[in-house]
Order: C-alpha cells, then structure tokens, then sequence
C-alpha cells in the first residue's frame, strides 16, 4: 500500500529537484522550468533498476530492482533526482511485483535523467506553436514535459517496444496528457503528421535517416544523437533547407544514447576465430588504442571520428589485447601492448586501424578541434562530416 502522504512527498522532493536544475543553469526557460515543477516523473517509473555499489564476481554490474513497494524511499528519492532510471534490459519487459536482481545486460528503455531531457528539448530551440514529433517515447516523461510546455495537440511520440507504449500511454492519459501515441521505427518518422517543426530523438542512429528529413518543414530543425558499433557518439541539430538537404554543426558534451534497435550492433562471435588468420607479425602503431578507450572528454570525441573511419568495425578487449572486428567485410585487427609501443596486425580487404589512425593523425594535425568545429552536410548522395582542416568523414550508407 502506497502511503498516503505520497503526492506531498512528491511535490517536496519535484520543487528540490527544480531548483537544483535552476542553480546548475539547466532551466534558464521559464516554460520548461514551469513543466519540470508540473510533471510528476514518480507516475513515469513505477520501478527502475539502480546499480549496487560493487560489481559482482565477474565484474558485471549488478543491478537492484527498486519499487515504491519494496522501498518506498529509495524509489521516491531516485525519481526526483537527477538520474537516468533503467526500466528494461535486452527488449524483455520485467515484472515489477517479482523483480529479481539483475546481473549485467544491455538496457534498452530508461527514463532519461531530467537535466538531459530538458537539455534537448532546449538544444533544439523547441517554442510554444511548434509540432514536434519525439522519436522514443520510453516511459513518457519527456513526452509530458513537452506536452505541459507546448500543448498535448503538438507533440506526437512514437516508440517501437508495444508494451513501453503501452505504459507510457496509461501514464501520459492519467496525468491529463493525450499527444498522439504510436506504436512505430523511429527510422521511419511518422508520416500521419507530419510535417513537423522539429524532430528530437531519444535514441542514436548510425546515420540521419531520409525519412526525417522529408518529414520536417523547410527551416525546421532535428535533434538527434548519431552513434556507431564502436560506440562513440555525437549530437548534432540539423536545420532542413527548402530542397531537402540538410547541415549543421555538431554540439559539445559527452552524451549518449541507445541505439534504434535497427541501428544496433550484430553480434561476431569469438575474436580468436577472426584473428586465427592474421599475420604472425606486425607493425608499429602510429597511435595507441587508448586515444579513443580513455575515459576523457577527448577520446569520446575521437571514438566517434575514429567510427566515422571504419564505421563497421567493432571492438572488444580480451586480456590486454584490444581486437577490431568487421562483420561486413570480414576484416580484423588486433593490437597488442609491447615495450614502449602496440603492435598492429591486419588482415581483409579493409585495414581497420590504418584507418583510424589516419583520422588521429588528421586531427592531431589540426590542432585537435572539438565537436563544435564539425558540421554534418547531408543530401541525396551521402552524408558528410567536414571540417575545414581535415578530410570528410562519410558516414555509412544503410
């Protein structure tokens, strides 16, 4: 039984959590400010995961279900924090009232910590009388966010789990929001209303799809987050001119988020079974694979240039040997550390790390330029990413 004085505790905590957001600058709009104040996200999440303090023994994160009837404090304090809540692992749907402790796995639905949310209904200059179709509907609080900003008639949200929509709807329709709903590939858009003034996604794509392109007005603007199969990300916020194509400049920040399901990553199997062939010996590295794992600001930007390079390769480290896989094109690189330098070695018609390092090396030669200096050129025949001291990144065609 929920206590009774649950909606005091939650508007309490939902005025903490605003004014913090205030004090770190995230809601200098006073129309979002007002909708974070408003939107109860406790109706959003009725049970998340959190992560426990320690690993396991295999070093997977352990992940603790947490309910309002398993703990109502804990639950009630995470939803008004600034915090990303997991709701779903690997497309299965949990049982709240039985959820056991998970070890490890891949989220594919959360409830996005609310600086973020409010951060890209921000970035991409969403105003009262806009149309904006959400690409990600989650668990629906962004939703309700913009919904309170903008009026339930503008916003239409598409998602592609049916249960996750399912969900949100029950939520968004009891809180007194009805944005249109569906049930559908964020690859595709929504053309049934479109045209829209802006489209924001949840999710990251490989490339921008077409379909979104065509379904924004001509001076309309996307907002999206551009990701890969070795994981680097980028956001950028297109502006679409009047014969379709589209350009803009990609934003600062080291944000990420899942990929589109269409979008994500196949599996490869075991790496020794791609590196069986190698040669036996190899060369030098011009540049060590810690420029693009570190955990720094920097090397997140590099992985997603280094992505743009080899845009089908993959990566796993087993023991200290770091492997390059390429599922198109059979391709595959292993790197492995020495005295004083890595060793490289290559094979397929594709040489993954000459690749990478070729962009590194451009980079460096630029004087190492952040996000900010890259725009995102996309028309009919490819999309690019250029700079003005460094060649042009294709990214894949799907």
């Amino acid at each position: 039984m929920m206590p009774a004085g649950m909606e005091t505790d939650a508007v309490r905590l939902r005025e903490a959590m605003t004014k913090a957001l205030a004090n770190d600058g995230v809601l200098a709009d006073p129309g979002w400010r007002a909708a974070v104040e408003m939107v109860p996200r406790h109706r959003f999440a009725p049970g998340f995961y959190l992560p426990a303090d320690e690993r396991d023994g295999q070093g997977l994160t352990v992940w603790e279900p947490v309910t309002a009837e398993s703990d109502y404090g804990r639950w009630l304090a995470a939803a008004y924090s600034d915090t990303t809540l997991i709701t779903q692992f690997d497309g299965a749907e949990p049982d709240w009232k039985q959820a056991a402790e998970r070890h490890g796995g891949a989220p594919t639905s959360s409830s996005t910590l609310p600086s973020l949310v409010v951060r890209m209904w921000a970035d991409a200059d969403v105003q009262k009388g806009h149309t904006v179709l959400e690409i990600g509907t989650g668990t629906g609080y962004s939703t309700a966010l913009a919904c309170e900003r903008l009026g339930s008639a503008d916003v239409t949200s598409i998602e592609v789990d049916p249960h996750r929509l399912e969900q949100a709807a029950s939520a968004l329709y009891a809180c007194g929001y009805t944005p249109t709903l569906a049930v559908a590939d964020g690859l595709y858009g929504y053309w049934p209303e479109a045209s829209f003034d802006r489209i924001v996604a949840a999710c990251s794509f490989r490339t921008v799809p077409p379909a979104l392109l065509a379904q924004t007005r001509p001076g309309g603007k996307i907002l999206l987050t551009l990701s890969g199969w070795l994981y680097g990300y980028a956001r950028v916020l297109l502006t679409v001119a009047e014969n379709g194509t589209a350009e803009g400049r990609l934003l600062g920040g080291t944000v990420s988020f899942m990929s589109a399901r269409t979008h994500a990553a196949p599996t490869f199997g075991n790496p020794a079974h791609w590196t069986a062939d190698l040669p036996e010996t190899g060369r030098a590295a011009q540049h060590s694979p810690e420029r693009i794992t570190a955990a720094t600001k920097e090397a997140f930007h590099l992985r997603f240039l280094a992505q743009c390079a080899a845009p089908d390769a993959q990566m796993t480290t087993v023991g200290e040997t770091v492997h390059l896989v390429d599922v198109v094109t059979g391709s595959a690189a292993t790197l492995t550390p020495g005295e004083g330098r890595w060793e490289v070695r290559e094979g397929g018609p594709v040489k993954l790390w000459e690749r990478i390092e070729r962009v590194l090396s451009a980079y460096d030669e630029a004087d190492r330029p952040g996000p900010e200096t890259f725009t995102l050129h996309v028309y009919d025949d490819g999309q690019h990413l250029r700079h003005p001291q460094m060649p042009g990144l294709p990214l894949p065609r799907l």
